[in-house]
Order: structure tokens, then C-alpha cells, then sequence
């Protein structure tokens, strides 16, 4: 079975501190570590997604990374933004307009925001999107592409 697990929290956990966006007292926008098993033979890339869907936060994009070799299984934890990211693997912007991974820094007083990560197993080696996609068209070059995909969510709140 397909299966992605974060190295850096647990599945339903609060998301430590350090991996907070740097405008969190203390945050800092450390990129989460993740593992995955299992992907079907005929996967050719993998594509990451984290997405905050609290009403509040609108589907907030936290990391767009696409064009991951199926040979890879993990992606290291602080490797967003340097040449520790998978060989061939692109980031996307976010939600903040920054390259790569943003962390959560959910409104004071919005309660808990579930932070999804979410691995798509695909049938392409890469996807042609440019460094400013957007959700909507992330999910548009995915269709008919996802062989099979795995999640897991981490929380955040600031009170």
C-alpha cells in the first residue's frame, strides 16, 4: 500500500515550532522531512503538495514540488530551497509568493488549521507548470496523471 509519513511530526500531531513560517515568533520555515512506500511499478514522478483547507486560510499553498524521480523515496527534512531536494525535483511558489516550502502561520484566534500533505504517485515524468502555479491549475495538469496518491496532516494553531 502506497504510504507517505512525515519524519518530522505525526499524523494528526501539532506541527513543531521550527517548521512555523519565519514571520512565527520562533518559526523557522524548516521544510518537514518525508518518507514514502509502496508507489504502484508504473509510477514515473511523484508530485508534493501541502495545502492548509481551513476556511479561514482558503486552501492555502505551503509547498508545490514537482518533477521528483520515481527512484526517490524521501525528501530530507530542511531540504526546500538547497541542492539537498531530490536530483530533477522543481518547487513551486506558494501562497506567501516565496520559492518552495512556506510553513504554517495561521491568523492569531482562527483556531486549529490541518496542514495536508499530500504525495501523488503519477504516470508522467514531469508536469509542465511554470514557478508561479496556482492551486486550481496544479490540480488541472494532475487530471488523468494520478496513478495513486498518499496523505497525511499535521495541525497548527496560534492562540
Amino acid at each position: 500500500m502506497f504510504t507517505l509519513t512525515c519524519l518530522s511530526y505525526g499524523e494528526g500531531k501539532e506541527i513543531p515550532l521550527a517548521y512555523a513560517h519565519h514571520t512565527v515568533k520562533g518559526g523557522r520555515n524548516l521544510s518537514p522531512g518525508f518518507r514514502w512506500e509502496d508507489p504502484p511499478r508504473e509510477t514515473k514522478s511523484f508530485a508534493l503538495s501541502i495545502i492548509d483547507p481551513h476556511p479561514v486560510a482558503d486552501n492555502w499553498v505551503h509547498w508545490f514540488a514537482i518533477d521528483i524521480p520515481f527512484r526517490e523515496r524521501e525528501i530530507r527534512e530542511g531540504a526546500s530551497g538547497t541542492a539537498r531536494m531530490p536530483a530533477g525535483a522543481k518547487e513551486l511558489l506558494n501562497s506567501y509568493n516565496e520559492k518552495g516550502y512556506g510553513g504554517p502561520a495561521p491568523p492569531k484566534g482562527s483556531g486549529v488549521h490541518p496542514y495536508v500533505a499530500t504525495l501523488y504517485a503519477l504516470n508522467v515524468p514531469s508536469l509542465p507548470l511554470g514557478r508561479d502555479t496556482v492551486l486550481s491549475a496544479f490540480l488541472r495538469a494532475l487530471e488523468g496523471k494520478v496513478i495513486a496518491e498518499a496523505a497525511m496532516t499535521g495541525t497548527c494553531e496560534r492562540r
